[in-house]
C-alpha cells in the first residue's frame, strides 16, 4: 500500500483490518464480477485491467461498461459515473477534520483507497476528529487498515475475474453477493429521516425509469434524490426535526 509505515505498526490499523473482514468476501465477490464484466462486455484484458486500477469504484465501472459497449457519448459516461459517485463528495467533506493536518498526497491517497465500507466503519468508531497528534494518528491508521483490506481484496478479485473472465459465467450471479453488500452499507447509512426518504425517493426513480436508454434511469434517479432533499432542507422545521433529519 501507500501509507507511511507507522500506520502499518500501529495497533488501531489491525482494529480496522478486522472489523471490515466479515464484509471482505462481499466485496470480493462483486470484484470478482466486475472484473469477469468488463471482459465480457468486450473491453481488452489491458483495458480492463487499466480501468481496474486507476478507477476502483466498483458502481461507477458497472454503470459505465454498457454505456462504453453502446457507443454513448463521453458526456454521458462521465455524467453517469459523476453521479453515480457523488456520495463521495459527501464523504470527503466529512473526513476533511480528520485528515486535514496531512500532506496533500496522503489525502489523496486516502481519497483514493476510501471506499463505502472503510468509510462507515470509520464513522461509527470516531464520533470526533482527533485533538492531539496520538488521536489523529489512531484515527488515519485505523482507515489505512480497513482501507488496506477492502483495497487490496477488490483488486485481487477484480484482476482475478478478468483472468479467468472467460471460465466464469456471468449466469452464476455473483454479482448479487457485491449488491447484498451495497443494500447492508445503505441499510447503515439510513440514520435519518432525511437519508431514509432520499433512498426511497432514488429507489423509486431508478425503476420508474428503467426504460430510459443508456441506464441513464441511475441519472434521473439519483438527480431527483438530491434535488427533493435539497428542497425539504430548506423548508421550515422545528429545532426537533432538525436535529432528526
Amino acid at each position: 500500500m501507500f501509507f507511511k509505515p507507522k500506520l502499518f505498526r500501529h495497533a488501531e490499523f489491525k482494529i480496522g483490518l478486522f472489523e471490515l473482514a466479515p464484509q471482505a468476501p462481499g466485496v470480493a465477490a462483486w470484484g470478482l464480477m466486475t472484473g469477469v464484466a468488463m471482459v465480457k462486455s468486450g473491453m481488452s484484458v489491458f483495458e480492463s485491467v487499466v480501468m481496474t486500477l486507476l478507477v476502483f469504484a466498483g458502481s461507477s465501472q458497472l454503470a459505465a461498461i454498457p454505456l462504453i459497449v453502446a457507443g454513448a457519448p463521453a458526456w454521458v459516461i462521465l455524467a453517469t459515473g459523476f453521479c453515480v459517485n457523488l456520495r463521495f463528495v459527501v464523504f470527503s467533506l466529512h473526513l476533511r477534520p480528520y485528515l486535514i493536518h496531512l500532506p496533500r498526497w496522503e489525502r489523496m491517497m486516502h481519497a483514493y483507497v476510501t471506499a463505502d465500507i472503510s468509510y462507515v466503519l470509520f464513522t461509527r468508531r470516531f464520533h470526533q476528529p482527533g485533538h492531539t497528534p496520538e488521536q489523529l494518528l489512531a484515527q488515519e491508521a485505523y482507515l489505512a487498515g480497513s482501507d488496506a483490506l477492502n483495497w487490496g481484496g477488490w483488486m485481487v478479485a477484480s484482476l482475478v475475474g478478468i483472468a479467468l473472465a472467460n471460465f466464469i459465467p456471468l449466469a452464476w450471479g455473483l454479482g448479487f453477493a457485491g449488491i447484498l453488500c451495497l443494500l447492508g452499507i445503505q441499510c447503515s447509512l439510513a440514520s435519518s429521516r432525511m437519508r431514509i426518504v432520499a433512498s426511497v425517493v432514488a429507489g423509486v426513480a431508478a425503476v420508474l425509469a428503467y426504460a430510459l436508454p443508456l441506464k441513464l434511469n441511475i441519472v434521473v434517479a439519483i438527480a431527483l434524490a438530491v434535488i427533493l432533499c435539497l428542497t425539504l432542507e430548506r423548508l421550515p422545521l422545528t429545532s426537533a426535526n432538525r436535529e432528526q433529519t
